[in-house]
């Protein structure tokens, strides 16, 4: 009976263990691949409902980790929630608010994931010159520390034909996915006129100018990465087609 209970004893706390040791970063990645492998993704969804701000925390301890992550379940929950009911879409405002995403204790809406965590807490219609202050733990804990980065523009995608297309995104080789995609997009939304010295680009730019350093900031961004010969006397910005496309998945090469 007591060797019984020993197995037992044992049995309990390797399964503890091991619902300790999950790597959620490649939860993350599993959920997206799946979705777009058209297979199962119930399993992964399951394991980040069970997650909490520790484990994240643990986990997440670099903004280069916590970007590939949030990147991922961003897209990835993007298409589920569209795929399941594209009439959600028809109010925009009340899609992005609404709390849907369960991971770390909490439920998150992708306004929280974007905003809050990846945009370290950025007020949404302020251009991005504005902040949130006196933030729940959760954001606090989860939100990118260092400099806010400007590329996850060109790598979140909302479910509009205008989005960026959906990628994979790791760790390990985050900054060269996040320049690929960066560049890919805007040589696909970018126009220039050289005898008038216009761009007309992904408004983006406009909508969240203070991310790019503000419109000089964006010009200087479309010559750095090559899209245009010469920095642009004038910025200008195309429409931004909201009609819903999902399934838009682009590969990075390695």
């Amino acid at each position: 009976m007591k060797q019984f209970l020993l197995v037992i004893f044992f049995l309990s706390a390797f399964q503890i263990n091991a619902q300790n040791n999950v790597n959620y970063s490649e939860v993350a990645q599993d959920l997206l691949q799946n979705i777009m492998a058209k297979k199962s993704y119930e399993k992964q969804v399951n394991l980040l409902a069970e997650s909490t701000l520790e484990d994240l925390v643990s986990e997440l301890n670099t903004d280069t980790k916590k970007l590939a992550f949030w990147l991922n379940i961003y897209n990835s929950f993007i298409q589920i929630s569209l795929t399941e009911n594209p009439k959600e879409y028809k109010d925009r405002g009340a899609f992005f608010k609404k709390e849907r995403v369960k991971i770390a204790g909490e439920t998150l809406s992708f306004d929280d994931i974007e905003h809050d965590i990846m945009r370290k807490s950025r007020v949404k219609i302020s251009w991005g010159y504005l902040r949130k202050y006196f933030r729940p733990k959760w954001e606090r804990k989860l939100r990118i520390d260092g400099d806010l980065e400007w590329r996850i523009h060109f790598a979140l995608n909302c479910g509009a034909k205008s989005c960026p297309p959906v990628a994979l995104f790791s760790a390990e080789n985050l900054n060269k996915e996040l320049n690929f995609m960066a560049t890919e997009y805007l040589k696909e939304q970018t126009t220039y006129n050289a005898e008038t010295k216009t761009a007309t680009s992904v408004v983006l730019f406009s909508w969240f100018r203070a991310d790019f350093g503000g419109l000089c900031g964006a010009r200087q961004i479309l010559v750095d990465y090559k899209i245009i010969p010469e920095k642009p006397k004038d910025l200008e910005f195309k429409d931004y087609d909201w009609t819903l496309l999902l399934g838009n998945f682009r590969t990075i090469p390695e």
